[in-house]
C-alpha cells in the first residue's frame, strides 16, 4: 500500500511521552531481517540464555539483561558493516532467485532493535524450569530431556498465540503507551541519531555516555565500597535495637520511611521512576501509603492474626514456634500430605506484608475485571467486532505499508502449543488431567486483556500466581507435581503474552515489519528452550551437590526452594485450610467481594462529573502497584517515588524541553552503567575465590541492626503460639 509521507511529515503522537521517545518518521526501504541481524542477534541470544539460565540456579545471581544485549550488539553490528563485502548474491532458479547481500549497508535501527526482540523474549530463564527442578530433586520424579524441553517450548510458546490475537487492544490503539518501550526507543534513537542535534547543543548520546560513566564509577560505592549507602538505614543505626524503628525506618526488611538510599538498583527495583508516568506513581505511592504505611503497621501492631509474633517484613511463611515453616515436617514417605503431622506439628503462619499481599491479590482479582468492563468494555466489543477501537496515531498510519500478520498465524500457534502441551501430560503421565489444562488456560486468556490493558498504561504487569496455586490446590488437592505444571503453565502463558504483546508495539514504534517481529520472537523463543533445558541437564549431571546449603558455587537453586515451599503449601496443605471457613485468614476472603465493588462508585462517579479528577482514578492500579512486596522492602517505594516525583513532575512540569530530550536517555543510562558495574564488580571482585570484601565499619553497620536481623515485636511463647 502507498502512503503519502508529506501529508503527516508533521503528525506526530497525542501523549507527549511517546512524542519525546519514538520519532515519527520511516524509511520502508531500511533492510530489517539481514543475515547479520539474523546471526548477531541468534549469537549474542543463545549464549545470554545459557549464561542466564546457568545464574538461575546461584545466590546471588546476576543476569543478562535484554539492556545490555542492545549495548554490546551496537558495536557488533557497526563492525560487521565495516568489515563484511557490499557484495550482492543471487541464489538459483530452482531456489526463488532470491537476492541477498552479506552487507546491505550501515547497521541500522530496525536490524538493531529485532535483536533486542529476539533478547527479550528469549534470554529469561523460563519459569517452568522451576517446576522440572522441583520434580527432579524434591519429590523424586525423574523426567528426561524432551519431557522438559517440550514442556518448555509448550508454556513458553501458548502465549505467544495469545498476544498476537490482542494485537487490536494492546498494540494498535496509540493509548496503549507501554512506558518501558519508551526507554528502549530512546535508546535506539540515541545510538542511531547521533547527528541530529544542533551545532553546540549537549547530543543525547554523548549525555547518555556521561551519565552511563557516572553511573558506572559511582555504583562501585553503594555496590562495593561503602554498601551501608545502599542500606541506608540511618535511624536503625542510631536505634539498632528499638524494634518498631527498625521496623518502621528499615530498608532491608522495613517500612522505608526514611526514604533515602543511595543506590539505583534500589531505586529502580520495581522500576525505574523515571519511566512510569505521573499519574500511575501516584496511584501506586497511595496505594503504597494505604496498606503498607498505615493499615499493614495497624494490623501488626494490633497483633491481628498473630502476626507480631513474626517479621513486619519477610517472604517466608512460619511455624507456630517462631521458625520458617518446615514443609518436609507435613510429608508421607511419597512425598504426599500428612494430615495427622501437619496436626501435630502446626499450621502455616503468614508475616504481615505477606498476608496484606494476599488480601490485595484477593481483591485485584475481581477488581481487575469488574474494572475493564466498566471502563473498557466498549472497546472490547468493538474489537471484537474489527471495528477501529481508536483513530490511527501516525505510527499506526506509518505501519500500514507493511503486511500484517494474519490472525491466523496466531491462532494456529496457540492452538498447536495448547495441544503440545496436553501430549506431554499425557504421554510422560503427569497426573494432570486434560480439564485441568483447559482450565489452566483460561486463566490467562481471561486476564490478558485486563492485565495488558494496565500493563500497557503503568509498566506494571499483574501475575495469576495467586489463583494459579488456589485452585488447582482446591482442585486438585494432595498433587504437588499436578499444582506446578498447571501454575507453571498459567502463569508463564500470561507473562509470555504480555512480554510479546511488548515487543509487538516496541515494532509498531521502530515500523518494524510486524511479520519480521512474529518470526524473531518465535524463533529465538523456540530455539532458547533447546539451549537452556541442555544446559539445565549439563549442569545436574556434571555439577556436583547442586542445590544443596553448601555447594562451593553458591549454585544453590534459591528459586526453587521458594518454588518448593509453594508446591507444598498449595499442592498439599491446599488453601482450604489456609483460608477456609474457621482459620485464621478466613476473613481475607472478603476482599474479593470489595474488590468487585471497588471500581464501580468512580466509574459512576466520573460519569456523572466527567471533567473530575476521579476519571484519573484506576482502582487495580492501587492495587497491583504494591504486589512486589515481599520480597520488595518499603525503600524500594519511598525512594522510588521520591525520584519520580523530581523528574516525572518537577522538572517535566517547569523544564518540559530538558525532560523531552533528557528524561528517557537519563534512566537507560543510569540502569546500563549501574547493570555493567554491578558485573564488573560481581566477576572482579565478588565472584574469584570467594569473593575479595572490604570489612569496615560502613559495610556492617546495617547488619547490627533489627532491621536486617527481620526480628519480631513479640516473642514467641515456649509453648509455641497458642492455638485456639
Amino acid at each position: 500500500m502507498e502512503f503519502d509521507f508529506d501529508a503527516v511529515n508533521e503528525e506526530d503522537s497525542p501523549f507527549p511521552e511517546v512524542r519525546a521517545s519514538v520519532s515519527n518518521i520511516d524509511d520502508p526501504e531500511m533492510p530489517a531481517m539481514t543475515l547479520r541481524m539474523w546471526l548477531i542477534g541468534l549469537v549474542l541470544c543463545m549464549t545470554a540464555s545459557a549464561m542466564n539460565l546457568f545464574f538461575n540456579f546461584r545466590q546471588p545471581a546476576p543476569s543478562v539483561s535484554p539492556l545490555a544485549l542492545l549495548l554490546v550488539c551496537y558495536p557488533i553490528g557497526k563492525f560487521f558493516a565495516f568489515v563484511l563485502p557490499i557484495t550482492t548474491y543471487r541464489l538459483p532458479r530452482y531456489l526463488g532467485s532470491y537476492e541477498f547481500s552479506l552487507n546491505p549497508g550501515p547497521w541500522n535501527i530496525k536490524e538493531h532493535v529485532l535483536v533486542y526482540i529476539m533478547a527479550n523474549v528469549a534470554i529469561s530463564a523460563p519459569y517452568a524450569i522451576n517446576a522440572i527442578v522441583v520434580t527432579q530433586l524434591n519429590y523424586g520424579v525423574q523426567v528426561d530431556y524432551w519431557f522438559s524441553v517440550l514442556l518448555v517450548v509448550a508454556t513458553q510458546l501458548t502465549g505467544f498465540g495469545l498476544a498476537g490475537i490482542c494485537r487490536r487492544f494492546l498494540v494498535w490503539p496509540a493509548s496503549m503507551v507501554w512506558p518501558q518501550n519508551l526507554v528502549t526507543c530512546t535508546l535506539l534513537n540515541t545510538l542511531h541519531a547521533e547527528d541530529d542535534e544542533e551545532p553546540g547543543s549537549m547530543t543525547r548520546y554523548r549525555y547518555f555516555l556521561l551519565v552511563l560513566g557516572g553511573a558506572f564509577f559511582f555504583y562501585f560505592i553503594p555496590g562495593y565500597l561503602f554498601s551501608a549507602l545502599s542500606v541506608f538505614s540511618w535511624m536503625c543505626w542510631i536505634l539498632p535495637d528499638n524494634i518498631p524503628v527498625n521496623q518502621l525506618f528499615g530498608v532491608d526488611s522495613g517500612l522505608g520511611m526514611t526514604i533515602v538510599t543511595f543506590d539505583w538498583s534500589q531505586i529502580s527495583w520495581i522500576g525505574s521512576p523515571l519511566m512510569f508516568p505521573w499519574w500511575a506513581e501516584v496511584h501506586i505511592f497511595f496505594g503504597f501509603v494505604l496498606f503498607f504505611w498505615i493499615i499493614t503497621p495497624i494490623l501488626y501492631y494490633t497483633n491481628t492474626w498473630d502476626l507480631a509474633y513474626f517479621p513486619l517484613n519477610d517472604s517466608n511463611p512460619y511455624d507456630r514456634y517462631g521458625r520458617i515453616y518446615n514443609v518436609s515436617a507435613v510429608l508421607d514417605a511419597s512425598n504426599r500430605f500428612n494430615l495427622t503431622a501437619y496436626e501435630n506439628y502446626s499450621p502455616l503462619y503468614l508475616p504481615a506484608t505477606y498476608a496484606m499481599t494476599y488480601m490485595l491479590a484477593f481483591a485485584l482479582s475481581t477488581c481487575v475485571l469488574v474494572h475493564t468492563i466498566l471502563y473498557h468494555g466498549r472497546s472490547l466489543l468493538n474489537g471484537m467486532k474489527k471495528i477501529r477501537v481508536e483513530q490511527d496515531d501516525i505510527h499506526a498510519k506509518l505501519m500500514r505499508n507493511y503486511p500484517e500478520v494474519p490472525d491466523w498465524w496466531y491462532l494456529v500457534c496457540f492452538f498447536g502449543f495448547f495441544l503440545l502441551m496436553v501430549v506431554v501430560v499425557e504421554v510422560w503421565h503427569t497426573s494432570v488431567p486434560v480439564w485441568a489444562l483447559l482450565l489452566s488456560v483460561a486463566l490467562p486468556i481471561l486476564y490478558v486483556l485486563p492485565s495488558g490493558f494496565i500493563y500497557a498504561m503503568t509498566g506494571q504487569g499483574i501475575t495469576l500466581n495467586l489463583l494459579a496455586q488456589i485452585i488447582p490446590g482446591t482442585l486438585m488437592s494432595g498433587d504437588p507435581v499436578a499444582n506446578m505444571i498447571f501454575k507453571a503453565y498459567s502463569v508463564q502463558t500470561l507473562s509470555e503474552a504480555t512480554s510479546f504483546v511488548q515487543d509487538l508495539k516496541l515494532g509498531h514504534y521502530i515500523k518494524v515489519p510486524p511479520r519480521a517481529t512474529f518470526l524473531v520472537q518465535f524463533v529465538g523463543t523456540l530455539l532458547a528452550s533447546f539451549i537452556q533445558i541442555g544446559v539445565k541437564q549439563w549442569m545436574f549431571n556434571n555439577i556436583p551437590d547442586i542445590c544443596t546449603p553448601n555447594q562451593p558455587s553458591f549454585l544453590t537453586c534459591p528459586h526453587n526452594q521458594v518454588y518448593y515451599t509453594a508446591s507444598a503449601i498449595w499442592g498439599l496443605i491446599g488453601p482450604t485450610r489456609q483460608f477456609g471457613k474457621g482459620t485464621l485468614y478466613y476473613p481475607e476472603l472478603y476482599a474479593i467481594i470489595v474488590g468487585a465493588f471497588l471500581p464501580v462508585p468512580f466509574w459512576l462517579w466520573q460519569r456523572r462529573y466527567p471533567n473530575s479528577w476521579v476519571r484519573f482514578v484506576s482502582t487495580p492500579v492501587v492495587l497491583n502497584g504494591v504486589s512486589y512486596i515481599p520480597p520488595a522492602a518499603g525503600i524500594n517505594y519511598s525512594a522510588w517515588f521520591a525520584v519520580g516525583f523530581v523528574f516525572q513532575y518537577l522538572i517535566r512540569k517547569r523544564n518540559f524541553a530538558w525532560w523531552s530530550k533528557f528524561n528517557y536517555v537519563t534512566s537507560a543510562a543510569l540502569d546500563s552503567g549501574t547493570v555493567l558495574s554491578f558485573f564488573v564488580i560481581f566477576f572482579t571482585l565478588d565472584f574469584p575465590k570467594g569473593g575479595l570484601y572490604i570489612n569496615w565499619w560502613g559495610n556492617t553497620v546495617y547488619t547490627k541492626t533489627a532491621d536486617w536481623n527481620r526480628l519480631p515485636l513479640k516473642a514467641i511463647p515456649s509453648n509455641g503460639i497458642p492455638l485456639d
